[in-house]
């Protein structure tokens, strides 16, 4: 615990106080049952999209579901990393977490986080290619070219905040230590800071901003392209149903850089500390419940397969009853 806290110059601080949210006691329980619930539903949605397309051999093959599956797994481990801590401290009154915990947490977030990003850019680019060059489509997003391309989203996630981290961990800490939200989120960390701050805010200032305005201008840039190719008059017969998949695609998508947006580029005023809590809520909770019922479990594809796996478990049981 005390080997992260030497690195930061001078600091007296070995842990933080989480403040999580201000309600009373019986709020607090019955927040946790909703959070469980939300927690458990997740989990089951996502390895219900991971199990049926692994073990459909149409699904299997596709691209996109390939990509949607990586995305299910993205997905469990983004709400694990934070849910389950939120939950704790409202069992507690104070949620106390060390230095060293509260940094891993800050770089496993922001790294899912990052990974996400970038599944929403190989989606698009995914749709894109499929509706824009169909013909060329097989040949250009094979199974080996998207598991390349799922490979990219995860190391450059993972290797996209690690300088950040380290940079605001170095920073003098010496006190108060209580952060005024339910997660280890940088920007009230750095709050706490001694000054001089050095560059750190900075640093991630800069690389955030990379992050969001170049994942989005690709999101924009490919959804745009799609949707001038699906207008022309000879799409008329694939409109709607690929209208009704780009839709769901850009929910998903302005749901997730929306709450963003919100959260890290919008001032905020005094009452800012409580906003950024429910907004940090919607995007860590509930946008990784709705994102599997918008993306996979409304869709037909995902329907009859799930309904295949069921058919084939059913015969089974039953020919095991007849043994």
């Amino acid at each position: 615990m005390h080997s992260l806290a030497s690195m930061a110059n001078g600091s007296t601080i070995h842990e933080f106080i989480l403040l999580g949210f201000d309600v009373q006691q019986q709020t607090r329980f019955l927040l946790l049952g909703f959070i469980s619930i939300l927690y458990m539903l997740t989990l089951v949605e996502n390895i219900t999209i991971i199990t049926v397309v692994s073990l459909d051999n149409h699904l299997a093959q596709l691209p996109m579901y390939i990509l949607l599956s990586n995305f299910s797994w993205m997905e469990m481990c983004y709400v694990t990393t934070t849910v389950p801590r939120m939950l704790s401290d409202l069992v507690s009154p104070y949620g106390i977490i060390s230095f060293p915990d509260c940094f891993l947490q800050f770089y496993f977030w922001f790294s899912l986080g990052s990974t996400e990003c970038f599944f929403l850019s190989a989606m698009a680019l995914d749709r894109y290619l499929a509706i824009c060059h169909p013909l060329r489509y097989p040949q250009l997003m094979t199974q080996h070219s998207c598991y390349a391309l799922v490979g990219t989203c995860w190391v450059v996630g993972f290797l996209w905040f690690p300088i950040p981290v380290i940079l605001i961990s170095k920073m003098s800490f010496c006190g108060p230590n209580i952060i005024d939200h339910f997660l280890c989120d940088p920007v009230p960390i750095v709050s706490l800071a001694c000054p001089p701050l050095g560059n750190a805010p900075f640093v991630l200032q800069m690389f955030l901003y990379a992050l969001i305005s170049s994942n989005v201008f690709f999101v924009l840039l490919s959804y745009g392209f799609v949707i001038l190719n699906l207008i022309k008059p000879s799409n008329e017969s694939s409109r709607r149903k690929a209208f009704s998949t780009i839709f769901f695609h850009i929910m998903v998508v302005t749901l997730f850089y929306g709450s963003i947006a919100m959260e890290y580029f919008i001032p905020g005023g005094e009452s800012h500390s409580e906003a950024s809590k429910a907004v940090t809520f919607f995007y860590v909770a509930l946008t990784p419940f709705l994102n599997p019922l918008i993306y996979c479990l409304r869709n037909d594809q995902v329907k009859e397969a799930l309904g295949r796996l069921l058919k084939r478990k059913k015969m089974f049981l039953r020919r095991k009853v007849t043994v």
